[in-house]
């Protein structure tokens, strides 16, 4: 399975667990560490915690992928699981809207995942 394909099932369960402004980032140009964010926020933390625990479920079930780590799941305001070429961010809308890291990310595409993840 490619990063993106990795990246629009990880999407698709964020929104399937209703997290907002799913966003899918091809930066493997840009980072050497990594193909692919998959970026979601949540209103609150019960959320966060219910999205990332969802893509978790849906990766080790659909791609049968499990993460190299996990930070952030006691607080859960910012969890960050790291597939290895997929690195999935949950945040808390105020903690994304804090950091904004996609605005570091500007010039990298973005992966159509709706219709990836449908297809």
């Amino acid at each position: 399975m490619t990063p993106q394909a990795l990246a629009s099932l990880a999407a698709r369960a964020a929104d399937d667990a209703r997290a907002r402004d799913v966003v899918v980032l091809d930066v493997g140009r840009v980072l050497a560490i990594t193909e692919c964010f998959v970026i979601a926020s949540a209103g609150n933390a019960r959320l966060v915690r219910t999205v990332a625990d969802r893509i978790d479920a849906g990766l080790r079930a659909d791609a049968g992928r499990t993460p190299r780590s996990v930070e952030g799941l006691a607080e859960c305001r910012w969890v960050l699981a790291d597939y290895g070429d997929v690195v999935v961010h949950v945040f808390l809308d105020e903690v994304r809207g804090f950091y904004d890291i996609e605005r570091l990310y500007l010039d990298v595409p973005s992966v159509e995942w709706r219709a990836a993840a449908a297809g």
